[in-house]
C-alpha cells in the first residue's frame, strides 16, 4: 500500500471502511510527515503528537472516520488553544468546540492540530511558507491550511474567507479550495470579523474530497461530482474589472482554459460583469473594516497597543467611515447580491482567475485578493482547481463561480473542469 499520508480523503475513507487501513496508522503517517516537513512549512499553530495518536484511536464511526482534519486556529476548539495569531489571545483555551469541528468529531473525523492564520484572519502573516518554494506565500488568511494540505500532512481543513482567504493560498499552493454559498457551514464559534462576509470552507487535494468532507459537516449532500455529466455547459468566461492587473501567465491561463472547455464540448462565451457589482470594490473594503472594527471592540478598548499597524490602519479607517458611506455600501451589496443571477442567466457557471499570478516572494505580503472579493460580497459558491504553473513553477489556479444555492451544481462543474485541464 502507498504511503497513507498520500491518500485522498475519499481513498483513505474507503480503506478505513473495508479494513485496509486502520485511523492510526493514517494518523501516524501524517504526523511523520508533519515531523519530516514542518520544520520548513509551518503550517501548525498547535500540534500535540500523542494527543492526535489517541484520538486516532477512539475515533468514532462515521463518514469522515479515522479522517486527519486540520482546523484554522480561528475555529474554536475545545481541547487546543485558540490564538487567532494575536498576542492577545496568546493560550487561550475555549471550553467548547466551534460548531464545525463539533460536526466534524460527530462524522468520525480527528482533529490533528490548530493550523496558522494570519492575524484575526485579516492581516499580519504568520511563519507558514508555499511547500513549494519555502521563500515564497502560501496565501492567507488560511495559510496553514492550503500548506499543510499541499505538503500531504493532512487530507482534509478548514478554511475561512472574507475577502479571498480559501481560494487565493489554495491556488498558490496547488490545492483545491471551496468556498460554499454563504452560512452553508455554521460559523458559530468562529472568531467572526465581518458578520456579511466571513465564510468557513475547506481544502484538500481533490473537488470530490472537500464535497464529502463540506457536506459531512454541513449535513448537505453535496453530490458526487466525479459523476459524468448530462451534457456540457455553457460557460461564462469572466476576466473582472481587474482584469488588467492579472498577470500575463494568468491571462493566458483563463483563455487556454475556456479553449479546453470548447475542444470538449462546452460552449463558451464572454460574461462582463454589470456595474452594481463591479462597484464592490469600493463597497467590499468599507463594510469588511467596518465590521472588523466593530467586531474587535474588546481588543480595541483593552489591547490596542498588541494589534499590528497594519490591523490598526484598517480598524481606523473602518471607524472613520461616515454612516452615508456605510449605508451607501450595504446598498451596493444589495444590489449586487440581488442582480447576480439575472447577470448569470443562460449560463451552467462562470471561469475566472483565481489569484492575480503565482504566489508572490516573501512572507510578509499574502497576495491580493482582487479576483475572490466580489465572489465573497455576492455569498455565491467558489471552487479553484490547479491549472498548471507559472514561469516560477508555482502553482496556477483557475476558479469556478456559481450561483448562491448551487454548491452541488458548482462542484460537479469544478471537478469536469479539473478533469479537462490536467
Amino acid at each position: 500500500m502507498p504511503d497513507p499520508a498520500l491518500l485522498s480523503a475519499t481513498e483513505a475513507a474507503r480503506r478505513i471502511r473495508d479494513g485496509s487501513l486502520l485511523p492510526q496508522d493514517l494518523m501516524a503517517a501524517c504526523l511523520d510527515r508533519i515531523a519530516a516537513r514542518d520544520a520548513v512549512v509551518h503550517a501548525f499553530a498547535h500540534l500535540d503528537p500523542a494527543q492526535a495518536r489517541r484520538a486516532a484511536a477512539e475515533a468514532r464511526p462515521g463518514k469522515l472516520h479515522g479522517l486527519p482534519v486540520g482546523v484554522k486556529d480561528v475555529l474554536d476548539t475545545a481541547d487546543m488553544p485558540t490564538g487567532y495569531n494575536s498576542p492577545i489571545w496568546t493560550g487561550w483555551q475555549p471550553r467548547s468546540d466551534c460548531a464545525a469541528v463539533a460536526w466534524t468529531r460527530a462524522a468520525g473525523g480527528v482533529i490533528a492540530g490548530k493550523t496558522v492564520t494570519t492575524e484575526f484572519a485579516t492581516r499580519t502573516p504568520g511563519p507558514t511558507t508555499n511547500p513549494h518554494n519555502p521563500l515564497h506565500t502560501p496565501g492567507g488568511s488560511s495559510s496553514g491550511s492550503a500548506a499543510a494540505i499541499a505538503d500531504f500532512q493532512i487530507p482534509l481543513a478548514f478554511g475561512t474567507q472574507t475577502a479571498g482567504s480559501i481560494i487565493r493560498p489554495a491556488a498558490y499552493c496547488g490545492v483545491v479550495g471551496y468556498k460554499p454559498s454563504f452560512g452553508t457551514i455554521s460559523r458559530i464559534g468562529m472568531k467572526i470579523m465581518s458578520d456579511s462576509l466571513d465564510t468557513v470552507g475547506v481544502l484538500a487535494r481533490s473537488v470530490s474530497d472537500c464535497a464529502f468532507f463540506a457536506g459531512a459537516v454541513s449535513g448537505r449532500d453535496l453530490g458526487n461530482p466525479e459523476q459524468k455529466p448530462e451534457r456540457a455547459p455553457v460557460v461564462g468566461v469572466c476576466r473582472t474589472p481587474h482584469w488588467d492587473q492579472a498577470s500575463a501567465e494568468t491571462q493566458t491561463l483563463l483563455a487556454r482554459t475556456a479553449r479546453a472547455l470548447v475542444r470538449i464540448g462546452a460552449r463558451a462565451e464572454e460574461r462582463e460583469l454589470p456595474s452594481c457589482i463591479a462597484a464592490l470594490q469600493t463597497a467590499h473594503p468599507i463594510v469588511m473594516n467596518v465590521e472588523s472594527a466593530r467586531a474587535l471592540g474588546w481588543e480595541l478598548a483593552t489591547a490596542r497597543d498588541k494589534i499590528s499597524s497594519a490591523l490598526l490602519d484598517r480598524l481606523d479607517f473602518g471607524m472613520a467611515r461616515s454612516e452615508a458611506e456605510i449605508d451607501a455600501a450595504y446598498g451596493v451589496f444589495r444590489a449586487a447580491q440581488a442582480r447576480f443571477a439575472a447577470a448569470t442567466e443562460g449560463l451552467d457557471f462562470l471561469i475566472t482567475p483565481a489569484a492575480p499570478g503565482e504566489a508572490p516572494a516573501g512572507l510578509a505580503w499574502t497576495g491580493d485578493p482582487m479576483f475572490n472579493y466580489i465572489w465573497t460580497s455576492l455569498h455565491v459558491p467558489c471552487v479553484t482547481v490547479p491549472a498548471g504553473t507559472g514561469p516560477n513553477g508555482l502553482p496556477l489556479g483557475i476558479q469556478i463561480v456559481g450561483r448562491r444555492g448551487e454548491d452541488r451544481q458548482t462542484l460537479a462543474w469544478a471537478q469536469w473542469v479539473a478533469a479537462a485541464i490536467s
